[in-house]
């Protein structure tokens, strides 16, 4: 039994969670997955997955024994690199994990030039608007929107984007323009559950031509509509539903095309940072420089727009 590609059988198959759509992400047939994960578990005295007509899931041997398969492979994948890549061209598997409409709009592109420059380098991406534990599950850099928690990972700064609170032209038209954070406890507004912000939205409280900064406050709003999603939001606040708080990347499209209109600018709370992470032992990686060197450059090109 090759061990490594038994674990990555198995990770696989945890991670799609089925033997066909594991085959598949391998490109292998499904009793090769199948007869790799049933000599790791011989090997290993345990059995790893339920399995069902329907549907696979872990056992809690599985469970527990996922997070050190993926650390074993993510620590080969890193040697392997090193070893081949020294500062050469990058090869090998990159990991990624990314906000799903950021993932979408500005670390796919820059994936995909890699990709059409490296012909030796692959590239794996985790797309969720949720944090994920970056040494367990493996990732190589996460992009990580607002402010950090104390860790032992490298950070690289690539630029902020602001909160924006947008509604269409007709709903203004109909209901008026909210002048103040305090406005908005009379006027439809779109929560997310699943999104950055829920009912308390966050302003800066600038004291409108007063000048100065005074502070920040929230402002508990009653929702008209809730969603789970960035995008859902924004669709609803082009329909005319209600006014949505959402960042300036994800309505900077909708604004410039005059879908959509930003009010209570001047009460924005400040940027929220965008960043890098990564553990310090990938730092020798010519996949991740690359990756950070194009992601710096984008940001200089497009400033998260």
């Amino acid at each position: 039994m090759d061990r490594f590609e038994a674990l990555t059988a198995f990770v696989t198959v945890a991670e799609r969670r089925g033997f066909a759509a594991a085959a598949r992400a391998l490109d292998v047939s499904p009793p090769v997955v199948t007869r790799a994960v049933a000599a790791l578990e011989r090997h290993l005295g345990v059995t790893l997955f339920h399995r069902s007509t329907r549907a696979v899931s872990l056992t809690d041997e599985g469970a527990a024994f996922l997070d050190r398969a993926r650390r074993i492979l993510a620590d080969l994948r890193e040697a392997e690199q090193v070893v081949m890549g020294g500062r050469s061209a990058p090869r090998g598997q990159l990991y990624l994990t990314a906000p799903v409409m950021f993932g979408r709009m500005h670390v796919v592109p820059v994936v995909g030039a890699l990709l059409a420059k490296h012909d030796g380098l692959s590239a794996r991406m985790m797309l969720l608007d949720r944090n994920v534990r970056i040494i367990e599950e493996g990732i190589d850099v996460a992009v990580r929107i607002g402010a950090l928690a104390d860790s032992a990972l490298r950070v690289v700064a690539i630029g902020s984007v602001q909160q924006t609170i947008v509604a269409s032209p007709a709903y203004l038209a109909d209901r008026g323009i909210p002048m103040s954070p305090g406005d908005l406890k009379v006027h439809s507004c779109i929560v997310g559950s699943g999104v950055r912000v829920g009912s308390t939205w966050p302003f800066g409280d600038r004291g409108g031509n007063s000048g100065g900064d005074r502070g920040e406050t929230a402002v508990e709003v009653v929702p008209r509509l809730t969603v789970n999603t960035v995008d859902a939001a924004i669709e609803a606040a082009e329909g005319g539903l209600g006014l949505a708080n959402v960042l300036s990347y994800q309505s900077a499209e909708a604004i410039a095309a005059g879908r959509l209109v930003r009010v209570l600018a001047d009460h924005a709370p400040p940027p929220m940072p965008v960043n890098l992470l990564y553990d310090a032992g990938r730092a020798a990686m010519p996949s991740v420089r690359a990756f950070i060197d194009a992601m710096r450059e984008r940001a200089r090109q497009k400033a998260w727009s």
